[in-house]
């Protein structure tokens, strides 16, 4: 695509599951972001739950491939009560973080609530809150986004969480607590 070459960074975030799967790729631009594609991976109509890992391990190398991007941002199964759901759950985001990695593309997994905390500003907000959020925030057109689209938008706030993540600055080597800086620098101590 030679209209990814305006973008400083591409996102792509994956919200994983195995009867629908969301991608939303972000581009960013002088460090304002916008979305670049989202949609669903219908994984219900195989039989297999093997079929479907392998098929979601094609969707996102073909992604990858396609929207060539810097990073990859996952949303981490949240703890249920049923295991079996789970165990399916966590292989279908390894599979979908191993297809990233046979590209070379470095992986950040985020937990649902901090995805929805750094969107929304609550971290409990349902979907259809990020959905809104997001149509707003990257100035989606309205007829674009629906019930169906849920998964995707999710998967498209995990990339957008990213962007602020990784745009904040980073402070290193600085005192961890006043008495921390006193010890390091008596000779800046009057008496």
């Amino acid at each position: 695509m030679t209209g990814l070459k305006e973008y400083d960074k591409i996102i792509i975030g994956i919200d994983p599951g195995t009867n629908l799967m969301g991608y939303g790729i972000l581009g960013i631009s002088k460090s304002k972001p916008r979305c670049i594609a989202l949609g669903v991976i219908k994984l219900s109509r195989m039989e297999s739950h093997y079929l479907r890992l392998s098929h979601i391990y094609q969707r996102v190398q073909t992604l990858v491939e396609q929207f060539l991007p810097d990073e990859m941002a996952i949303e981490a199964p949240f703890f249920g009560k049923n295991v079996q759901s789970m165990l399916k759950l966590g292989r279908a985001q390894g599979v979908a973080i191993a297809a990233a990695l046979s590209r070379d593309v470095p992986i950040t997994e985020y937990e649902p609530r901090k995805i929805k905390m750094a969107i929304t500003g609550n971290g409990a907000a349902s979907k259809e809150q990020v959905q809104e959020m997001l149509r707003r925030i990257l100035d989606i057109p309205a007829d674009r986004l629906d019930d169906q689209t849920l998964d995707a938008t999710d998967a498209l706030a995990a990339a957008l969480c990213h962007h602020y993540e990784s745009s904040r600055p980073v402070i290193t080597g600085g005192p961890k607590s006043w008495k921390d800086f006193l010890a390091k620098n008596p000779d800046r101590i009057s008496k």
